[in-house]
């Protein structure tokens, strides 16, 4: 690798995020909105990795308008392993891949039963109407657990989107239903099949310990794992160091992404690319971050 350091094109640092979501799914900025602020940021190598979908995709020629953008088709799906919901991205995919729309026709119909499932859950709460109430704000797209936390909030059964997390819908929670979801190397299968290189979002979120995430990471290589995000949002630098050193250790590719949803109340889109420090970064293998000046 020949720079993993800030480059400075026209004056504009350019920056990496393979993480990011729109309106599509969870985000609250349309594919458009999203593509402009991240331009903006000076963020040239770009992957819209929405949940579950890839309708992100269905119209995105206005970004010809930024020729010195290069967009990586992704996604990032949902499955199980060992109990755990576990998200793994999908970067690089053909999305025309007749594998990857079947993928995502199945992912659509387990979000939709788990959406059903998780209604029926909190409706035993004593906090019914949410299916239809998430369905309407959803107006077709894929729903997700924070429609769930907006229906709470609107209907005041907590104070706010994080309350309703920390209650009724975060990690272990009635409205954390995993069982839904696809298994691990199904996901990874979908994501090789169509191209693209499977990366195991966020490592550090699902709270493992090092002897289970170890667990995990060897069964994601089995299965044809290509990578790890060695940063997602505002780490410590002793958790990117650790996960960099896991990176080594399983002969994993690195990846790093903000997971941007919401300019609000999230991380800012754009990533520096030095922060997958001598690992193999995931964008080594394409002709776009070639052009850049990235590998």
């Amino acid at each position: 690798m020949s720079l993993f350091l800030l480059i400075a094109v026209f004056g504009v640092i350019l920056l990496v995020d393979l993480h990011c979501h729109t309106t599509a799914s969870d985000g609250s900025l349309s594919p458009a909105e999203l593509v402009a602020r991240a331009y903006e940021r000076g963020v040239r190598l770009l992957s819209i990795t929405d949940h579950d979908t890839l309708g992100a995709y269905d119209a995105l020629e206005f970004a010809e308008q930024y020729p010195d953008l290069n967009i990586i088709p992704g996604v990032e799906f949902s499955c199980n392993w060992s109990g755990v919901n576990v998200h793994i991205l999908g970067l690089g995919v053909d999305i025309e891949h007749p594998a990857l729309k079947a993928a995502v026709a199945e992912q659509v119909e387990a979000r939709t039963e788990r959406g059903r499932e998780i209604a029926r859950r909190l409706a035993k709460k004593g906090m019914p109407g949410a299916h239809e109430a998430v369905l309407e704000m959803a107006k077709g797209r894929a729903v997700g657990r924070p429609d769930f936390a907006r229906f709470l909030v609107e209907n005041k059964h907590v104070s706010s989107m994080n309350d309703a997390f920390d209650r009724y819908l975060g990690a272990g929670k009635i409205g954390d239903v995993k069982a839904m979801w696809p298994e691990l190397g199904k996901v990874v299968h979908w994501i090789a099949e169509s191209g693209g290189q499977a990366v195991v979002a966020h490592p550090m979120h699902y709270k493992m310990t090092n002897a289970k995430l170890r667990r995990m990471l060897t069964e994601f290589v089995a299965a044809g794992g290509a990578g790890i995000e060695v940063c997602n949002g505002r780490q410590a630098e002793q958790e990117v160091s650790y996960l960099r050193e896991l990176c080594r250790h399983f002969g994993l590719r690195a990846s790093v992404g903000s997971d941007f949803h919401n300019p609000n109340n999230w991380l800012d889109l754009g990533c520096e690319p030095n922060l997958v420090g001598s690992c193999e970064p995931v964008w080594a293998r394409w002709s776009a971050a070639t052009a850049l000046g990235l590998s």
